[in-house]
């Protein structure tokens, strides 16, 4: 496996993120959501692969929810990165194996690799369910670790 790390911008958050992948065999995301949109997100994930999120101070990290709420978008509040969404429970950031995550590649170090053309995708017309599914069948593990 490949490791991609990044993380962001003061170093609270890293970010490592493991597929078998080549970078050019990763749909990129660009969901049409407004707040993707306005933070020109490009995602990635690979079902098969794995997330590790490592936060510092966990009292820097925004978990952020709108809409549906079936998903905690990680910001940091000390730089203002948009790192990870994770899924999979109500409360989003279970520490468990039904946690599933999507990576941002803007907050990767070796983005650049990334570079299908992004796929833009909407969802909004799913149903809660509808969307909980996709998520379990298209997003990867993910691990959390504090301190």
């Amino acid at each position: 496996m490949t490791v991609h790390t990044g993380g962001c911008h003061c170093g609270n958050v890293r970010l490592g993120f493991s597929t078998e992948l080549d970078p050019s065999q990763i749909e990129v995301r660009a969901c049409q959501c407004s707040f993707c949109v306005r933070h020109g997100s490009r995602a990635v994930a690979d079902p098969d692969g794995r997330l590790i999120i490592s936060v510092k101070d966990e009292a820097r990290l925004r978990r952020y929810q709108f809409g549906l709420r079936t998903a905690d978008y990680l910001i940091c509040r000390e730089c203002g990165v948009y790192v990870a969404a994770i899924a999979g429970h109500d409360d989003a950031i279970a520490r468990d194996d039904e946690a599933r995550a999507i990576v941002i590649i803007n907050a990767l170090d070796d983005r650049e690799r990334f570079n299908q053309e992004p796929v833009c995708v909407d969802f909004d017309a799913e149903s809660k369910a509808q969307r909980q599914a996709r998520r379990r069948a298209r997003w990867m593990p993910v691990e959390i670790n504090f301190g």
